[in-house]
């Protein structure tokens, strides 16, 4: 029990971490204020699973950074991909699209940001994770326990409403009927942005596409 909360604790501290970097990262690039994630609260899980992945995974191959930093692209381009794939399939909407973009996969996954998730590895086994399991290690076994429990509890009513806002905008483009898929777009995006949530939704992913 200690054992997956700990490593629980770890993939929740990670999916913050990583929602910082995105917040960071897309407000320099859109110069403002951008609040990331798909989820309500301030993680991106996605960070979470690619951080685990490698801690469980690549401590074999700490004695190599370069297979490290390989390992560490590949897995999170697979990771990226089917993010991509399974939340289009549940949505039918395309959340990210990196078409336009140089040495691009089916416009989910780039070099770029492959080559950028490799040297993120190499600082997360190296540098990263070391620190921050020796603080999660001094937290007393029965505190980590209650903390992981309210955690899991607070990001399931998180996942539950998000899914909810996620289908009402699933079905606000459903009753808009028009042969562009870029109208449709356009006006799924105009109505959904009157909802506090949905407009925090719609401006953390701007290019979100409907089909």
């Amino acid at each position: 029990m200690q054992e997956f909360c700990f490593y629980y604790l770890l993939f929740v501290l990670y999916a913050m971490m990583g929602w910082i970097m995105e917040i960071i990262v897309c407000s320099i690039s859109e110069n403002k204020l951008v609040d990331r994630g798909f989820l309500i609260g301030p993680y991106c899980p996605i960070y979470g699973v690619g951080a685990i992945t490698i801690i469980f995974l690549l401590q074999p191959f700490l004695y190599d950074p370069l297979l490290v930093f390989l390992f560490s692209s590949f897995f999170c381009a697979i990771i990226e991909y089917n993010t991509s794939y399974i939340m289009e399939k549940l949505f039918n909407a395309r959340w990210w699209d990196y078409s336009e973009q140089l040495l691009n996969l089916n416009g989910r996954i780039t070099l770029k940001n492959t080559i950028a998730f490799g040297l993120l590895g190499l600082l997360l086994l190296f540098f990263i994770n070391p620190f921050i399991s020796d603080l999660v290690n001094k937290i007393p076994d029965s505190n980590l326990v209650i903390i992981t429990i309210i955690i899991m509890i607070a990001m399931a009513i998180d996942a539950i409403t998000t899914f909810i806002i996620v289908y009402k905008l699933k079905s606000t483009w459903k009753q808009i009927k028009k042969d562009s898929t870029e109208e449709i777009t356009r006006k799924v995006k105009a109505i959904l942005k009157t909802h506090p949530f949905t407009k925090r939704l719609i401006n953390a992913f701007p290019n979100i596409h409907f089909k």
